[in-house]
């Protein structure tokens, strides 16, 4: 099944529900990319034990295909000066609820209590800032379904990811804000911006 090996198709198999998965990406290291940019399949990042946020997400995304569950890919982009998020959304008893892989505090796990995907998204806007107080977040992609584009040779692969990458970057986006309220947007406390800066992992140099 999709070219996976014993002991990977062993680890996707216990992986068969969202806190599991939820769990299991917290437990891998934040890829800091030393070596450059990376964007890993799920097999490297099972070999590597290591993952940044869409590494994640297509992990996660793989792991309730696997056990027989609908998942979607969302993009959540910024502006230029802050990091795009990448999310694997499902949905049970007709809520949605996301997975998500980071080093920070705040941009983690929904459970399955949101009405729409947009409702989901519209959680991470308050604590979506950057160190100087700035909210950032700014639209959503539509829910991608990786296997209906791009097949299974990505679970897989020892390259980089980076068509599926620039993919979700370029499908449509629903933006969240009008300009009005992007002017109007008052930033993030003193005491927010210090606990924003908290994180899971720190870079072995700060170790």
């Amino acid at each position: 099944m999709y070219n996976l090996t014993k002991q990977e198709k062993k680890i996707l198999k216990k992986l068969n529900n969202e806190k599991k998965i939820q769990d299991f990406l917290n437990k891998l290291k934040i890829n800091f990319e030393p070596d450059g940019e990376t964007c890993c399949s799920p097999r490297k990042v099972l070999r590597e034990r290591k993952a940044h946020c869409i590494e994640g997400a297509f992990l996660a995304y793989l792991c309730f295909k696997f056990n027989g569950k609908s998942a979607r890919i969302v993009d959540l982009k910024t502006t230029r000066d802050d990091f795009e998020h990448v999310i694997c959304v499902f949905k049970k008893d007709d809520k949605f609820g996301c997975v998500s892989k980071t080093n920070h505090a705040v941009l983690r796990y929904r459970e399955p209590v949101y009405n729409s995907i947009r409702e989901l998204v519209m959680s991470y806007f308050h604590e979506y800032f950057d160190n100087k107080g700035n909210k950032n977040l700014r639209s959503f992609s539509v829910p991608v379904d990786l296997f209906s584009i791009f097949g299974d040779d990505w679970i897989t692969s020892e390259e980089n990811l980076w068509n599926m990458h620039d993919y979700l970057d370029s499908v449509k986006h629903f933006s969240i804000l009008t300009r009005k309220q992007i002017r109007n947007l008052r930033k993030a406390d003193k005491i927010e911006i210090k606990a924003g800066k908290i994180v899971e992992y720190k870079r072995e140099k700060e170790a």
